[in-house]
């Protein structure tokens, strides 16, 4: 197969699989609003680094991996759904203050860059469903390459649109986030945090929940 068009397939994937609106959506916009684009972007950046490992995990066809993550599922979810507790709450806090800047300086600190890449990831990768999307979009597009006398080149070049094409829904999120905020208020922002602090917390109640039914339920 072609590997331009593995790669425009590829980019079409990462874009259709990020642009869902999501708890890292709420989190990119969040974080732009409070500590600029950079920070709301490299959010969306660890997001699409675990996106385009479960895309090569998925393309490859490693079943065995797939099937320690799936097996994985309850302890990565109930670490997710208590990060996301966590963030709803760091989100409402910061829509109770009464004095801040229409549009903040972006943050250079280099632990609040640190931590904006590592949350996107783990918050990703602690969805064992992802994985499970993966398998299936990739299931007719791997066995088509797979197996041929270039199949892993093949594989990187559709791992890495996966991996651009999400990126570059990030990118185009944070942007338009950064442009947004600088025309809201300091009422307005704080409303969008408690908003996000809302909607943050009732996606970790929702995968908690979800988990508690799975293992207490009938």
């Amino acid at each position: 197969m072609n590997h331009v068009l593995l790669f425009v397939q590829g980019l079409g994937l990462g874009l259709a699989i990020a642009a869902p609106v999501g708890p890292i959506g709420v989190l990119c916009i969040q974080r732009t609003l409070n500590h600029g684009a950079t920070v709301g972007l490299l959010t969306g950046l660890g997001a699409a680094t675990a996106d385009a490992i479960y895309g090569a995990v998925a393309a490859a066809g490693l079943i065995a991996a797939m099937q320690i993550m799936v097996d994985s599922g309850p302890w990565l979810r109930l670490g997710g759904g208590a990060v996301l507790l966590w963030l709803g709450v760091r989100a409402w806090q910061a829509g109770q203050h009464q004095e801040r800047p229409v549009a903040p300086a972006p943050s250079t600190r280099p632990a609040t860059a640190v931590a904006a890449y590592a949350t996107g990831l783990v918050l990703t990768l602690s969805n064992p469903a992802t994985i499970l999307s993966f398998a299936t979009i990739f299931a007719g597009i791997g066995g088509d390459i797979v197996g041929t006398a270039d199949g892993s080149a093949g594989l990187v070049w559709l791992v890495v649109g996966v991996g651009l094409g999400s990126a570059a829904w990030w990118l185009a999120l944070s942007q338009a986030t950064a442009r947004l905020g600088r025309r809201l208020s300091a009422t307005g922002i704080r409303w969008i945090d408690r908003i996000s602090g809302t909607a943050l917390c009732l996606f970790g109640l929702v995968i908690l929940g979800d988990l508690a039914v799975e293992v207490y339920g009938p």
